[in-house]
């Protein structure tokens, strides 16, 4: 009975340990099962149109002092403070959305050989046909709200793309960091990806690492989808070989807090799959000194990431 009762919090050990390597990995909060919504971006979105109603408030408030010399004085100012209150409550319904209307842009894009240009920004990226899917190979790099470049210099977004919360990468309002956002995304869900391309699902996801593992021979995933340069060394795990040319950069993440962390160490990337509750979803990494390509079902909403396209 001793032996089963050690087996069992070994067993529990072993779990909390496993959490704590994603969580590391992917430069998550110590907080992880607090409210995203309270993601640095969002709540600035907030605090200014509720701002602006207060401001209204103000502006009713001290006009219903003045004393109207006729009826026809009351029912003018009892009019221009409904306006006021009517046109505040537009402003709130226009901030509701975090994402850019740039990101909504129906375009043609440019192809080439295992390239194409964004219309929206001629942006260009490498692509590249991994078994039945064709990927982007470099990270996505459109300038939405709610994305940053690491550590906030232009030239980390040159060389890792940019960092994206979850809704900002869905294209969906921000108020889905703490609601199940499934009544508004679809599959596929193009997000901030251009024009017939989309954010993956974990099941793409997945579709990707089973290929790499049944043609990459004895080699780990990971070492398969890391690029030949840029990750932190470490002596116990091979140096990536991009078999496939993938290229998996280590951008690292933001967090919800506003700092950065983990660049050279890890590459993470969301998925558009939501996981049991309203915070979580799927996020697949890639990690300096792990030869996988992981999944963590339990990535954060409110923190950032990189994000990779799929082809329709």
């Amino acid at each position: 009975m001793k032996q089963k009762q050690r087996m069992t919090l070994l067993g529990m050990w072993g779990i909390f340990l496993v959490g704590a390597l994603l969580l590391a990995a992917c430069g998550g909060d110590s907080s992880s099962g607090s409210d995203p919504a309270d993601d640095n971006s969002s709540s600035s979105t907030v605090k200014s149109s509720s701002s602006v109603v207060e401001s209204s408030s103000s502006v009713a408030s001290s006009s219903s002092t003045v004393k109207s010399s006729s009826s026809v004085a009351s029912t003018s100012s009892a009019v221009q403070s409904s306006s006021s209150v009517e046109s505040s409550s537009s402003v709130v319904q226009s901030s509701s959305s975090v994402v850019s209307s740039s990101s909504v842009v129906e375009c043609t894009n440019t192809y080439g050989v295992n390239m194409v240009t964004d219309c929206r920004d001629s942006k260009t990226y490498k692509t590249v046909v991994i078994g039945t899917q064709t990927w982007m190979a470099e990270n996505l790099n459109y300038a939405v709200d709610s994305s940053w470049c690491y550590e906030n210099s232009v030239d980390s977004c040159v060389k890792y793309g940019r960092l994206y919360t979850w809704t900002g990468a869905m294209n969906i309002a921000s108020s889905y960091l703490s609601a199940s956002a499934s009544a508004v995304v679809s599959t596929p869900h193009q997000g901030v990806c251009p024009v017939g391309w989309h954010i993956p699902t974990s099941a793409e996801w997945q579709t990707l690492r089973g290929y790499v593992d049944a043609n990459n021979g004895d080699e780990g995933v990971g070492i398969s989808l890391k690029s030949t340069a840029g990750w932190e060394y470490d002596t116990d795990t091979p140096t990536g070989t991009d078999k496939f040319g993938f290229s998996g950069l280590p951008a690292g993440g933001r967090r919800r807090d506003g700092s950065f962390g983990n660049a050279v160490i890890t590459a993470c990337f969301w998925s558009a799959t939501e996981y049991y509750n309203a915070y979580w979803v799927g996020e697949w990494y890639l990690y300096y000194n792990d030869t996988d390509l992981n999944d963590n079902s339990e990535g954060n909403k409110g923190t950032a990431r990189s994000i990779r396209c799929v082809k329709d």
